[in-house]
């Protein structure tokens, strides 16, 4: 699973948490060595068959349609024929809107001082607290300042607040005042920038590459009521026709790997073949649903080509 890469310390934002360019082409080499890259084809057609996988099979998948996917990763694994699977949010390339989400990653890149962010907010709950009966700053503060898998408290905070703990309305506000204020005025500027459009995407997909759905506006499905989770998926679907995808083939990757009941019934009824979670394991066609698929993040696979196989290389082997 991978999201930015790019060449970080060359970029406008070094202090983006991405895989440096030249830790994935390491990465490709490491895993060219001691895997065997399959297609996503394989992988739907090998559940549909009940036919065993080749042994160490592994297959990379690229998270929200960043132009990271087309200028530098898009060459490599098209000169090594390998595929890799893309997962689009169709509002951004679509209509050039940035995603909260992109939008809270380049306010933290962009500010070196955290806590001009936490006052910044803090601040903003207070100007709100009537409007929206929202709790003291510290309540806030205790409950979401604890560290992340990746990240520290401080950061943590800023970035649960503004993703599932406050009310919608009010996150977007917030988040647009400190886009504006610590990154860009120009919203659709910086989104043709960040994301690849559709004829990037359409080059890809007549290359070999594997376009999946990512919803319209990357929202945590969970938390829709099930119409406004199917319009998303159709969304998502509908775009991946356009582009020239295989319907026969689609599949579809949660945002923020959140999804309920709803969701895979919706999927299932929209014959979506395989669906991606954030779960940090390896995949058995045995074991797991098709529509909760688990993935390994970049982070948990070496990035040197002459490194040692780590503990998921040797859990496949059981």
């Amino acid at each position: 699973m991978y999201h930015y890469v790019r060449d970080l310390v060359h970029s406008r934002y070094p202090r983006i948490k991405g895989l440096d360019l030249s830790f994935f082409v390491e990465q490709i080499e490491y895993l060219e060595k001691h895997y065997h890259f399959v297609t996503i084809e394989t992988i739907i057609d090998s559940i549909a068959q009940q036919v065993p996988l080749p042994p160490k099979s592994v297959l990379l998948t690229f998270d929200d349609g960043y132009i990271d996917h087309f200028n530098h990763v898009f060459p490599i694994l098209n000169k090594k024929k390998i595929q890799g699977c893309f997962y689009i949010p169709v509002k951004t390339t679509c209509e050039n809107i940035v995603l909260d989400v992109n939008k809270i990653h380049h306010i933290i890149a962009n500010t070196k001082d955290i806590s001009l962010l936490t006052n910044d907010l803090l601040l903003k709950l207070d100007e709100n607290r009537a409007a929206y009966s929202l709790d003291s700053n510290t309540h806030y503060l205790q409950k979401r300042s604890k560290p992340g898998r990746l990240d520290p408290a401080e950061v943590m905070f800023i970035k649960k607040m503004l993703q599932v703990e406050l009310p919608e309305k009010l996150r977007n506000k917030i988040t647009d005042f400190l886009f504006t204020k610590y990154v860009s005025s120009d919203e659709k500027s910086f989104s043709r920038e960040l994301y690849m459009n559709e004829e990037q995407i359409e080059c890809m997909q007549r290359n070999g590459m594997h376009i999946g759905g990512h919803g319209d506006k990357h929202y945590w499905l969970g938390s829709l009521d099930k119409e406004a989770q199917a319009d998303e998926i159709r969304q998502s679907k509908n775009f991946i026709q356009r582009i020239g995808g295989n319907l026969d083939y689609w599949t579809f990757c949660y945002p923020y790997g959140d999804f309920n009941q709803d969701t895979l019934d919706i999927l299932a009824e929209e014959d979506c073949k395989l669906a991606l979670t954030i779960e940090m394991d390896l995949l058995n066609t045995d074991q797991h649903s098709p529509l909760q698929i688990p993935r390994l993040d970049t982070n948990y696979i070496p990035k040197n080509r002459d490194a040692v196989p780590n503990e998921w290389f040797h859990k496949a082997m059981i």
